[in-house]
């Protein structure tokens, strides 16, 4: 690329999008597109994937033409585009006819940068009866995972995209995803039918994530806590079932957290105004089932909880994703118990035939073992997704606070001792009562009272028992049965434990700390601290003026936005132009009224 390029698209950065310099693998992707290459990119959430068709859209004539499966995505970028002064419309069915029908003029018209369509919208044949008119200089296809049958959120109707390659074959496709295994990948390849495409992969490592893995007990006073140290951050949580939601959302309202419930069986209308809510501010956490977040183009989501352990690691990885999309840290709380293992190898008997059920059961092993492992997360987190990670990655809880082991062999000899004894006939919770000495009236009816082991652990709590029977099921010295009331058997590695051949460790408990610092300074750059009085000020404006044009706040100013200015404090055309995602547009639509709100405060501040 010529030295006079390289300057244009860095012109064209700041001017349109108000950043000084191209994240990693970006600048190369655009660069492939502007000479009119396919192009396949899987990049994680927060990366920068909608920039890469969204300069090239500014930067040369014609109409780049973006497919997303996700309402909820399509307005929110086209929003943020808008403020930025680009061109650009959506057309999906929660547009009126009429106006569908204004927007298709204007754009044959040339009149916009942008379209965004759905799938099915853009195979239709009033769909390709307007993209045959058009003069398309890309098709972006977002979501791109949806083509594969192995891609975990597969969806019949991308499979049609496949036929674009034949009715423009002069058209480049740019293929774009935050998640993809080698396996995944090559289908898209394959199913779209990319011409040589110059294919990306960037680093799927997030290190302004905070992972951190916790055990079940008393779940939602944890979260209570966590958000009551945070009271700004606003979040998801994600549950399992829709109850679940509803019951998460109804206990943290009656502590006095704005919460919501999101899930497919809410009536649509309450449904999307839940998700506006959490979008615009006006609800600070959404208890939700994965139903939830594809596509939402939220900045400043501060934290992303899974109260149940996720059937994936796929899945897991692009919602924790949905966290510091601005850069900025943010946490991703995992609660596991084993509990959870069964109830989801329960719903992967149910699946029809072996093939799904052996891919589903290894895709739930490597969630487990993400969950268990007492080394760097990043290591089984990023290996899934093929990425050789050397670990000590210093931002989850195993690099930051390495757990303490604790030996647990009598222990586990004294629970197996009591699985046997008990004919391997029952669940986990009565063989703890039968060690800890519970006279319940089951443990009275099967005379289990009776038995040797009958309260030989009863100064242990039921947390350590728990442990203590994970630790062996995780090792094949225990197992339990995935029908719908699991049972405790003895595995072939039972044997060598009872034998004292085998050693069993558990880990402690890790003690709750307080919360963690915030950061007081723009990562990477050493500009001073952030003022965070003038911070929270400058929030405040924010949401006035959002509300005033009924747009998320994130669309006037990200966090990221926000902090640099009150590290900055620019009171000057030139020095506000500094800021972060201030482009020419911005500059000239907010740059007074918020430079004004950077006098007033340092006038206020003055000794």
């Amino acid at each position: 690329m010529n030295p006079r390029a390289h300057a244009d698209l860095n012109a064209l950065l700041k001017q349109w999008f108000g950043h000084d310099s191209f994240r990693p693998t970006q600048r190369q992707v655009i660069t492939d597109t502007l000479a009119g290459r396919d192009v396949f990119l899987v990049m994680p959430t927060g990366g920068g994937k909608s920039l890469c068709y969204q300069l090239p859209a500014v930067a040369r004539d014609g109409v780049t033409v973006v497919i997303s499966p996700l309402i909820a995505l399509m307005q929110d970028q086209t929003k943020a585009l808008a403020d930025n002064g680009v061109a650009c419309t959506v057309l999906n069915s929660s547009v009126e006819p009429p106006e569908i029908t204004r927007r298709e003029h204007a754009a044959v018209d040339g009149q916009f940068r942008l379209i965004y369509m759905a799938p099915e919208r853009l195979m239709s044949p009033a769909g390709a009866r307007l993209i045959e008119q058009l003069n398309i200089a890309l098709f972006a296809i977002d979501e791109a995972h949806c083509i594969s049958e192995w891609g975990h959120d597969f969806r019949p109707e991308y499979r049609q995209l496949g036929t674009l390659r034949q009715r423009f074959r002069d058209t480049p496709i740019m293929a774009l995803t935050a998640t993809a295994t080698p396996r995944v990948a090559e289908d898209i390849v394959a199913q779209l039918h990319l011409d040589n495409p110059a294919v990306y992969r960037g680093g799927f490592e997030r290190t302004n994530l905070f992972y951190e893995v916790r055990r079940k007990d008393r779940t939602s006073d944890q979260i209570v806590r966590y958000l009551t140290d945070n009271p700004d951050h606003e979040g998801i949580i994600y549950c399992l079932s829709r109850d679940g939601t509803e019951r998460m959302a109804q206990k943290l309202v009656q502590r006095g957290i704005r919460a919501l419930p999101y899930h497919a069986g809410l009536p649509n209308e309450q449904r999307h105004q839940n998700q506006h809510d959490f979008v615009y501010g006006d609800c600070r956490v959404i208890c939700a089932t994965i139903a939830f977040g594809m596509g939402i183009d939220k900045p400043d989501v501060r934290f992303v909880i899974h109260a149940d352990l996720p059937r994936h690691i796929e899945g897991y990885y692009q919602e924790t994703g949905r966290a510091g999309r601005d850069g900025l840290p943010a946490d991703c709380i995992l609660f596991f118990s084993h509990g959870d293992r069964a109830k989801l190898e329960f719903f992967i008997e149910q699946k029809e035939t072996e093939q799904e059920r052996e891919h589903a059961t290894w895709q739930l092993q490597q969630m487990i073992n993400f969950a268990y492992t007492t080394g760097c997360r990043c290591v089984p987190l990023l290996g899934y997704f093929g990425e050789q990670y050397p670990g000590a990655c210093g931002h989850c809880d195993n690099c930051r606070n390495p757990p303490e082991m604790q030996d647990a062999t009598e222990d586990a000899q004294k629970l197996l001792s009591a699985v046997a004894r008990t004919d391997q006939r029952f669940g986990l919770g009565h063989v703890i009562d039968v060690l800890r000495g519970n006279a319940t009236e089951k443990v009275a009816r099967y005379r289990h009272d009776d038995l040797s082991v009958f309260a030989l652990g009863a100064d242990l709590p039921v947390n350590h028992w728990r442990r203590v029977a994970e630790a062996l099921m995780e090792a094949d010295q225990l197992a339990q049965t995935t029908d719908q009331y699991p049972t405790l058997q003895l595995a072939p590695g039972s044997r060598a434990v009872l034998r004292g051949e085998a050693d069993v460790r558990i880990v402690q408990p890790r003690v709750l700390k307080a919360k963690r610092e915030k950061p007081t300074a723009i990562p990477d750059e050493d500009l001073g601290p952030v003022d965070l009085d003038l911070f929270e000020k400058l929030r405040q404006l924010r949401r006035r003026l959002a509300t005033e044009q009924a747009v998320p706040p994130y669309v006037v100013f990200s966090d990221a936005s926000l902090r640099h200015m009150a590290q900055l404090q620019p009171v000057t055309p030139d020095t506000f132009a500094a800021v972060k995602g201030v482009g020419d547009h911005k500059l000239e639509k907010y740059g007074s009224i918020f430079m004004d709100a950077i006098r007033e405060h340092a006038t206020d501040v003055e000794p």
